[in-house]
């Protein structure tokens, strides 16, 4: 323990960290920067703030604020000591809604603010698009706008006092006026007021440099919004006092459409005289799906607020008739908004690729000029971009004239490197040329600091070193930010990355093969690092679980990062520190589809393990439920599930069990079935239907565990029309299959004796050589199916997920791998398909449960939402994940996150339930975790309607 840490561990109630998973999670924040800090700190109260800057002073060592660590342009990482606010000094202290004021601590994220002030019919003016993870104090020292800054201001328009812990010790109450401001600055001020008075452009998004003028006399001298913007260089913030402001009690969205960005960008600022609370732009190029978005091909978001939903929408409506659209959606249901909104706010990450796939990168994030002149600096910047062979899609802030872009620099070589330098100081000059600043939005940082004196020039630049030195006279606070900074060029998180492909498993498609550059998708947006999930969505429930960084998607990426890096974890594939973090990941594949740039930690963990237990004794559970389907079938050859179930009854016998099988004394084994699905299907009778032939995958949990699952399919299918035919031996029940029906039939007499399996057991545990064995020998048996036109239909969401993204990932040099992922269908998608004029039995019962975490990231539910609604069960589904999670949840160690989770949404939902509703889980593990935890059976789809169907409730049956 080094000297710095002893004394800070002695000093300080909170949390010191200077192991390895401490400082590889602050090594980056969102920018294209990598700093390493020798130490994180997570103080309690401003007392160990005060601590901290006392013993780093002495040593010498800087000191770096960080909240959410969504900062752009590198401020949020450091080679000193880090602060981070958000584990303990994240409270919201005092709101009062007469005075519409609220007391904040740094670490406080802003929705939680908001959800505090939402009863009060308040709110915070500013709101990023990082809303449900940045902080106040993040936002206070960024100056944050957000999309209605048109109509509330930025961050500094809304602060009135903030307490401050100058790098020497000094407490100051910072407000208006100079009762609270440190020595020395007030006179200097006084000393430049024609500078102040003259230097500064007026501009509704000027973040650049510090803001100076704010303490002129005409403005109140008004010290702490001039602290707003200041990055954390000049003092650490600990308590703050910001304005709240009354909500409109309804709001409206017109969505209006143009022909292109130029179009909506010269449309914008005659919007504003129409009152707007919002006027946000952005491209098609960004827009993942144009579906729910009005013709055209670039958008403005225009919001609009009222008394009633009448009135909002006749604002809204006004503003549709005084744009020049050529398409227009005005929406006021607050789900449809949402929805809406959500493509806007995850440009932040989707502009991180190119239509194409191409690496983009910030750097250029967020530049204003006068909302005016936006449209003309909009075409001169793509035609600098042009000019350097560069590439970037615009969105932001039009009604401010600020623009977020992310640019496909090469940041990779040399010469890369060199045009991004090149190009940054050619925008900064036209930047300035239009009158505007470097950063309108997320500060200056390394990113444009170094290009302040072409803004501002020499002599202002000079001006913003003595104010650093009248507050922190040592350089103690973030030095190398905005005053003596950095090259923009330097310190480039991509320099320490390997040149060279890493040796893989898994393709990696949507990198090009590169595990490397699938480690650099996360770029530090940290949507997974919400603490409540929302709508459907379900990154990252180990996050929301522990609240620990490195349980969320963002920390273990960071971990993957610096372990390919080898400077802070330095032994490769067999770190301890990335497995930790890894152990957590629930391999729910949310941030699949939630995770703005994509990144799949499911596979990331799963060629992790594969590594690093390579020629290693693994945990136990990768033998007993990660070799799942083996015992499984054993068990059924042998025919001894009765004697199974019995041992698994005697309590010492089943502790036993599951002490050597690595599995949680806290569960209860599951019973296996007493005759497999596959065995029924062999003894049944003939069966019905005379339309297109389906072929029914005997999944591993259908099978052994709930054949009951298997014959409701069956049961429904054939109901439906459709032939159901099994693989391997695929013959047709109740007629030879070669009865010259067609040679698509008669093709699956051929099919070889064996078991199919979809591998999931052994992806999840990183078992990659086996599973590769396993999908090879189902590749083989399923070749008979595959010529034919047959779907393939997957009952268990996590096996068709396997099917789906696993196999073709994993198999990616054998081309039937791609064929028969095309072929996969979930239940509900071969109904809607292929038996398109049949309706299911009408059961008019309300429906709770939750949408499996695999269907929601990988299948999608679209199909089974109709086919529910077809039904007559009625009821959204939760979002979030139900813990269990395959092997995730019974494994040792992980119950209580297990349970934790499901206590999130899906055990809430069931327990409001009215009496009568159906509970809805298709996935073996969504039902095992509802018996368990909550003594409730619930049931897959198909049983609910084969059920109705045996009870005669069948519905109209055509369309």
């Amino acid at each position: 323990m080094s000297d710095l840490e002893a004394e800070l561990r002695k000093a300080v109630r909170g949390d010191v960290g200077f192991d390895v998973t401490s400082r590889a999670l602050v090594t980056m924040d969102a920018s294209n920067y990598r700093r390493v800090p020798v130490g994180v700190v997570a103080p309690r109260d401003a007392e160990d703030v005060a601590a901290v800057l006392e013993v780093c002073r002495a040593h010498g060592v800087p000191v770096v604020a960080r909240g959410g660590g969504t900062s752009i342009a590198g401020q949020a990482t450091g080679t000193g000591v880090v602060l981070d606010f958000t584990r303990y000094m994240n409270r919201l202290v005092a709101l009062d809604a007469d005075a519409r004021t609220a007391v904040v601590q740094p670490g406080l994220v802003l929705d939680r603010l908001q959800e505090a002030a939402a009863p009060h019919g308040l709110r915070f003016g500013p709101d990023p698009s990082t809303h449900s993870r940045c902080t106040l104090g993040g936002m206070i020292g960024n100056n944050s706008c957000g999309s209605h800054s048109v109509a509330w201001g930025t961050t500094a328009d809304n602060v009135r006092e903030l307490d401050v812990l100058t790098a020497r010790g000094q407490r100051l109450r910072l407000g208006q006026g100079w009762a609270g401001a440190p020595d020395g600055l007030r006179a200097l001020a006084e000393g430049e007021l024609a500078r102040l008075r003259t230097g500064f452009p007026e501009l509704p998004r000027r973040i650049s440099g510090y803001a100076l003028d704010a303490l002129l006399p005409e403005k109140g001298a008004d010290v702490a919004r001039s602290f707003c913007g200041s990055e954390g260089t000049l003092g650490v913030l600990t308590e703050a006092v910001v304005s709240l402001v009354e909500a409109p009690r309804a709001r409206a969205l017109a969505v209006l459409g143009y022909a292109d960005e130029g179009a909506a960008a010269e449309s914008a600022a005659g919007l504003l005289p129409y009152g707007p609370l919002t006027v946000e732009g952005m491209a098609a190029d960004l827009v993942r799906s144009a579906a729910e978005l009005p013709r055209g091909g670039a958008w403005l978001f225009v919001e609009t607020g009222g008394e009633s939903a009448g009135e909002a929408r006749a604002r809204a409506e006004t503003i549709v008739r005084a744009a020049d659209v050529v398409d227009a959606r005005v929406v006021t249901d607050g789900a449809a908004q949402r929805a809406l909104w959500r493509i806007r706010e995850d440009a932040s990450g989707t502009a991180t690729r190119m239509p194409d796939g191409t690496e983009a990168w910030p750097g250029w994030e967020d530049c204003a000029v006068p909302p005016a002149r936006l449209g003309a600096y909009l075409r001169d910047f793509r035609a600098l971009l042009t000019a350097h062979g560069l590439r970037g899609a615009p969105y932001g802030h039009f009604g401010d004239g600020c623009i977020h872009v992310r640019i496909d620099f090469d940041l990779l070589t040399e010469a890369g490197v060199g045009r991004f330098r090149r190009f940054s100081e050619e925008l900064a000059d036209l930047v300035v040329a239009y009158g505007g600043s470097l950063s309108g939005e997320h500060g200056d940082g390394q990113a444009r600091a170094e290009l302040l004196p072409r803004m501002y020039g020499d002599e202002t630049v000079a001006l913003f070193e003595r104010v650093k030195a009248v507050w922190d006279p040592d350089d103690l606070l973030n030095p190398g930010m905005l005053v003596r900074p950095a090259p923009l060029d330097s310190g480039l998180r991509f320099a320490v990355l390997p040149r060279e492909p890493v040796d893989v498993a898994f393709g990696y498609p949507g990198d090009g093969g590169d595990f490397t550059a699938a480690v650099r998708r996360c770029v530090g947006v940290a949507k997974c690092r919400t603490t409540t999930a929302s709508g459907p969505a379900v990154m990252c429930p180990s996050y929301r679980a522990t609240g620990e960084e490195r349980h969320s998607t963002r920390g273990r990426a960071r971990l993957l990062h610096e372990m390919l890096a080898g400077e802070v974890v330095t032994d490769g594939w067999r770190s301890e520190e990335v497995r930790e973090a890894l152990d957590l990941c629930l391999s729910c594949k949310g941030c699949r589809s939630d995770c703005p740039v994509e990144v799949d930690m499911a596979t990331y963990k799963a060629e992790f393990l594969h590594h690093h237990y390579a020629g290693r004794r693994r945990p136990a559970a990768h033998y007993s439920m990660g070799r799942l389907p083996v015992w499984l079938r054993w068990v059924s050859r042998t025919r001894t599930a009765p004697l199974v179930n019995a041992l698994a009854g005697v309590r010492p016998l089943a502790w036993v069990a599951k002490r050597v099988g690595g599995i949680a004394v806290e569960r209860d084994i599951p019973r296996l079935a007493g005759e497999t699905f596959s065995r029924w299907w062999r003894g049944r009778g003939p069966g019905g239907g005379s339309g297109d032939l389906v072929v029914l995958w005997p999944d591993t949990f259908t099978e052994h565990l709930s054949p009951s699952v298997g014959r409701a399919a069956v049961r429904v299918l054939e109901a439906a029309g459709l032939r159901v035919a099994l693989p391997p031996t695929l013959r047709m029940r109740g007629r030879p299959v070669g009865d010259g029906r067609s040679r698509s039939a008669a093709a699956l007499l051929t099919a070889r004796r064996g078991r199919v399996c979809c591998g999931l057991t052994y992806v999840s545990t990183g078992q990659l050589d086996h599973a590769r064995v396993v999908l090879r020998r189902t590749l083989d048996l399923m070749e008979p199916v595959l010529e034919t036109d047959a779907p393939v239909v997957v009952l268990e969401p996590s096996c068709a997920a396997a099917l789906r993204s696993d196999l073709p990932e994993l198999l990616h040099d054998d081309p039937r791998a791609a064929r028969l992922a095309a072929r996969v269908l979930t239940f509900a998608e071969t109904l809607e398909r292929h038996a398109p004029g049949w309706r299911p039995p009408r059961l008019d019962r309300p429906a709770v449960g939750q949408t499996h975490c695999h269907q929601h990231a990988v299948l999608g539910d679209t199909a089974d939402r109709g086919l529910r609604e077809a039904a007559g069960l009625d009821g959204e589904l939760t979002g979030g994940c139900c813990g269990l999670a395959g092997n995730f949840g019974f494994e040792e160690g992980h119950f209580e996150v297990s349970a934790t989770c499901a206590e999130e949404q899906l055990l809430p939902s069931v327990r409001a339930a009215d009496p009568s509703a159906v509970v809805l889980a298709d996935g073996f593990s969504c039902r095992t975790q509802l018996e368990q935890l909550a003594g409730v059976r619930g049931r897959h789809l198909a049983e609910v309607l084969a059920e109705g169907l045996d009870e005669g409730l069948d519905g109209p049956r055509e369309r």
